[in-house]
């Protein structure tokens, strides 16, 4: 299966125009077929040492490779957990508490996940101190404005490779060298970005990498910490002593091989699916603009992500438009699906200079591995409408211009 795949996959994967890949990614039905098994056999635990905890622990083990491929990293630093949300805890706390007597000090970009920024606030709370990167109205980290923000007692810095809800693609390796430069670890949150941009982590130094299974097109409820090898974390969890100690519980085999199968299929197949994305997210940008008035694109136009689409509209709610466009069969987001269920405004476009009424117009539409053509046709015919229909009964709808 390519890009675009088929008719009939992607029937039975949605019978919708499903366009929020970055909030959930359907999976993929190959991890699927390779996850069964170990869903409905016996399958025994990695720990045991009995001949099912033997062949358990070589499936665990070939996960751990094939992910640490998809990043250019070494096997033996991946630590799989829960998800992304977990993962990045582990990063953040468990450097900063290992690092305490060393420094107190990190360094993360306003746009950042709110695992990671909540993780650094509640830290705040004891001691530590934070020094928030401002970026540009793109939503890029200046390299320079890193390097003076390191200082002597600081023991991380956490910037994100891609923002999830502008797009835009942040300039990875120039960071980890400044990084390097100054011996600070390096921690970059790659979901939503991996597999969809390059990311050497070994040749350019980057210290810790955050990968998502579902964001690979694998399931829910499974991520992973990539950690150079000889770093050593804090571990946030407890008990047995799994993943070399620094995350105990037992694994969660069923879904670590299936991020595994995910993980490679988006090595082989990831370059090949890009340019097919670049050609249906310009084509929807393009018509989006010049069938909409009052829109505006945010994040970077030169710097993004190749499946990702995000604008703001005047006059008229994100909500509104999210929700009229599923009752035609269309699914999109405001941003990020995390952030949303704070019911804040979104610390991301604030961060990129958005005025309030701009934050509550944001639209974001992500492509995936089953988008198809008739599909950008679908939003580009529904989308002008919704947003003509919606302003129209907006108490400020009569304001509605170009930006």
């Amino acid at each position: 299966m390519g890009a675009g795949g088929s008719d009939e996959n992607i029937s039975i994967l949605s019978p919708q125009v499903y366009l929020d890949y970055g909030g959930f990614g359907p999976l993929d039905p190959r991890v699927h077929a390779v996850m069964r098994p170990y869903l409905e056999g016996w399958v025994g635990n990695p720990s045991a040492i009995h001949s099912l905890g033997a062949e358990a622990k070589e499936s665990l083990e070939a996960s751990r490779k094939k992910v640490a491929r998809l990043i250019g990293g070494l096997s033996h630093g991946v630590v799989f957990t829960s998800g992304a949300t977990e993962a990045n805890n582990l990063a953040v706390r468990g450097i900063a508490v290992r690092a305490q007597d060393r420094g107190r000090h990190l360094v993360v970009s306003a746009i950042e996940h709110i695992s990671i920024i909540n993780a650094c606030r509640d830290l705040m709370k004891h001691g530590w101190s934070v020094t928030w990167l401002a970026v540009d109205s793109e939503g890029l980290v200046d390299p320079e404005t890193l390097r003076h923000a390191i200082r002597s007692d600081t023991v991380l810095v956490s910037v994100m490779a891609a923002n999830p809800e502008i797009g835009t693609v942040e300039p990875t390796r120039a960071l980890a060298a400044v990084c390097r430069e100054r011996q600070v670890p390096f921690h970059v949150d790659g979901v939503g970005g991996i597999g969809r941009i390059q990311l050497d982590a070994e040749a350019w130094g980057v210290d810790l990498v955050t990968l998502s299974g579902n964001d690979l097109y694998g399931p829910p409820g499974v991520g992973a910490l990539c950690v150079r090898p000889g770093l050593k974390l804090v571990p946030q969890i407890l008990g047995g002593g799994q993943e070399d100690g620094v995350r105990s519980g037992a694994e969660n085999l069923p879904a670590i091989v299936g991020m595994g199968v995910a993980a490679e299929i988006m090595r082989r197949e990831g370059a090949g699916e890009i340019q097919h994305f670049i050609q249906l997210r310009d084509r929807l940008l393009r018509g989006l603009l010049e069938r909409v008035q009052g829109v505006r694109l945010t994040g970077s136009s030169q710097h993004r992500l190749p499946h990702h689409v995000s604008v703001c509209l005047r006059d008229i709610k994100g909500e509104s438009v999210v929700l009229d466009l599923d009752l035609h069969g269309i699914v999109a987001s405001t941003g990020s699906a995390c952030a949303s269920k704070t019911r804040e405004p979104s610390h991301v476009l604030r961060a990129i200079g958005c005025l309030s009424e701009e934050i509550e117009g944001s639209v974001c539409f992500t492509l995936g591995r089953w988008t198809r053509s008739s599909e950008i046709d679908a939003v580009l015919e529904v989308f002008p409408r919704t947003v003509e229909r919606l302003r129209a009964i907006s108490p400020s709808g009569s304001k509605a211009s170009s930006l």
